[in-house]
């Protein structure tokens, strides 16, 4: 009897340890039962009616949602985007459609709303915040900027060796949603020309004014230069970004001028792109000015935002700008 009772007490206490061992060994994960199953929000202590849930953040709690949603609508679309940084209820309120069809329709409106539309059903799944951020569009919240540089040589009396100058000079560009666009060639540095890019001062200060079309990624511009021999500034530009919709890139693809008669020039010289419309790369309507491609001062444009004009890269001397530039 004590033999056996033995034996069975050892056996007893060699499963109660492999148990122990297997208890050590695989880890309690009560959590992954609950998979797949809908479990209902638990009301708060109290009850829904005797009392509401109160948003913790102060300024959720004194904001209301009406007067959120009108601010909100005033920002523009890179302005929610870093309000949607903010907090969760912020990302999930500015992802309402209603943001991004006004800024959609704004930034598009030369092709119509119905075509608007239809572009929406057909490549973008009905979502205006994706065809904000795939859709190729020419930003008007800023500057596009081309730096480009040159070679003069010099002349020294009294040396043996002649001096070299680097003349450095920039192409401005501000479009808007209309179709019209501003022109300025200058040497002066970006926080100089911002506050003379606009109609008012344009005449005063050697702005010249245009008119473009998007088709695609594709822009194309033109200007008339005035005077005894108007000459019309022809240029093709292709759209691209760093990033998934920042559009803050635009590839000079050609520059060229033409000669134009006066009789050609009908109504405003804004609608300057109707008149060379179907014209050769190579066609002229002045024998006095031969139709030139010009092969130099191709550097892509770079986007500067308004609010970043004063602090620019694009505002350094030519020797330490070539350090922060971007190709």
């Amino acid at each position: 009897m004590t033999s056996d009772y033995g034996l069975e007490v050892s056996a007893e206490l060699e499963s109660a340890s492999q148990l122990r061992a297997a208890h050590f060994f695989s880890t309690q994960r009560p959590w992954l039962d609950l998979y797949g199953v809908y479990i209902k929000p638990v009301v708060p202590y109290g009850g829904a009616i005797s009392k509401p849930h109160i948003d913790p953040a102060l300024i959720h709690r004194y904001l209301p949602e009406e007067l959120l949603f009108e601010i909100f609508t005033r920002m523009s679309p890179y302005t929610l985007g870093r309000a949607a940084c903010v907090c969760r209820k912020w990302k999930y309120t500015i992802r309402n459609p209603v943001y991004w069809r006004n800024a959609c329709l704004k930034a598009w409106q030369l092709f119509g709303v119905v075509d608007n539309y239809k572009l929406l059903q057909s490549k973008y799944d009905g979502s205006w915040r994706k065809m904000w951020l795939s859709r190729p569009r020419i930003r008007t919240d800023g500057l596009y900027v081309s730096r480009n540089t040159y070679i003069r040589a010099g002349v020294a009396e009294w040396k043996v060796t002649n001096p070299v100058h680097v003349v450095c000079y920039f192409r401005y560009m501000r479009f808007y949603p209309s179709g019209r666009f501003l022109y300025k060639n200058s040497s002066q540095k970006v926080k100089d020309v911002a506050k003379f890019m606009n109609f008012r001062a344009a005449k005063v200060e050697g702005v010249y004014s245009g008119s473009y079309t998007l088709s695609e990624d594709k822009v194309e511009a033109a200007v008339l230069y005035p005077g005894l021999r108007p000459t019309v500034w022809r240029i093709r530009l292709r759209l691209r970004g760093t990033i998934v919709g920042a559009n803050n890139r635009m590839d000079l693809l050609s520059i060229v001028t033409s000669g134009v008669n006066d009789s050609d020039i009908i109504g405003p010289v804004e609608n300057i792109l109707e008149v060379i419309e179907g014209w050769e790369e190579d066609e002229t309507h002045n024998p006095d000015v031969p139709a030139i491609s010009h092969k130099r001062g191709l550097t892509p444009f770079v986007f500067i935002p308004f609010e970043e004009v004063e602090t620019s890269v694009l505002n350094l001397p030519v020797e330490r700008m070539d350090y922060f530039v971007p190709g």
